[in-house]
């Protein structure tokens, strides 16, 4: 990838900062702000935000390339409806060690102890991608600690093996991440076509109205911006999604021991994670509620144009198994 890019211009990007905002208070979208904490509890250092001071509390778990802020982002939908949103960054991502918890089951501890240091003794779990294996195992493990869960577009069994470069990573941590920042301020546009092509198994014209819904409509278009910009710097999000793959390839999870009340998400045009995944868990997790969306993508619940018919679903869920307070 490198060839034909002149070594002064490739030295001219790493003196770039990409630009990237990593300050611990900032904001994500217009009324959406993080204010990042790290709480010291028995099983290690947490970086979390924590959303509101009334109502029952959701607990975002983040999915790959993510962190508390992105987390925060993709439950900013609930932010009106009386929730708190706790939006921890998992082992690896951000300002959480790789060391406090590095199986799905010592994450779910961590998460518990999280729970125990900020004195809520309940939750609601609202977990994405490939941080629902971790939103699964807490369930399963703390049973008495969660009154609901929300997985979307989650990861239930062991994804394919595949290749790694260690070449390719040393190129994402340096140039690649500024050359990906780069093209995103030349034609974002560019970002946003190469994304669908990861997430979805749209039609050539599937994809470009997708496309062009999320270029051409404000909301979509800020929303997308921030979620690109939770995945930056490349460095303080890698461990933990490198960690994540490794663990997504060690074993089953222990879905039929899940209690709560489980309604599960998935596009049946996922590309990233394929329906599959929600349709195994779905057959494994008692009375499970399962909710897929037609003619849509990995990202479709956030990015889609019928993205609120989705999260009423998921509200509506969540209003419903909530406890009074």
């Amino acid at each position: 990838m490198l060839v034909g890019v002149p070594a002064a211009g490739i030295a001219g990007l790493l003196l770039w900062d990409g630009g990237i905002d990593t300050a611990p208070r900032r904001a994500l979208l217009p009324g959406v702000q993080i204010d990042l904490r790290t709480a010291t509890t028995r099983r290690g250092p947490v970086e979390y935000d924590l959303y509101g001071t009334e109502g029952p509390v959701v607990l975002s778990v983040h999915a790959g390339l993510g962190g508390a802020d992105q987390g925060r982002l993709f439950a900013s939908w609930l932010q009106k409806d009386g929730f708190r949103i706790l939006s921890p960054s998992r082992p690896g991502y951000l300002g959480t060690p790789l060391e406090s918890g590095r199986t799905h089951e010592e994450q779910a501890d961590l998460l518990a102890a999280l729970l125990d240091e900020l004195g809520i003794d309940r939750v609601g779990v609202l977990a994405v991608s490939a941080g629902s294996p971790v939103g699964y195992t807490f369930a399963a493990r703390h049973p008495d600690r969660v009154w609901g869960l929300v997985s979307i577009g989650g990861l239930s069994k062991p994804p394919p093996a595949k290749a790694g470069s260690p070449l390719r990573r040393v190129f994402m941590n340096t140039v690649g991440e500024k050359l990906t920042l780069l093209t995103a301020k030349l034609s974002f546009e560019t970002i946003v076509a190469a994304t669908l092509d990861e997430t979805s198994t749209f039609t050539e014209q599937q994809r470009t109205e997708r496309a062009s819904h999320i270029m051409n409509t404000p909301h979509a278009r800020v929303f997308f911006e921030a979620m690109f910009d939770t995945t930056f710097p490349y460095r303080k999000r890698w461990p933990g999604t490198d960690n994540d793959a490794a663990q997504a390839r060690s074993g089953s999870l222990p879905l039929e021991q899940i209690a709560a009340p489980t309604l599960l998400i998935h596009a049946r045009q996922d590309g990233d994670v394929p329906l599959d995944h929600g349709e195994f868990a779905a057959g494994r997790i008692p009375h499970a509620e399962p909710y897929w969306i037609e003619h849509d993508d990995h990202l479709g619940f956030w990015l889609s144009p019928k993205a609120s018919q989705s999260q009423a679903a998921a509200r509506t869920f969540l209003r419903q198994h909530a406890p009074s307070t």
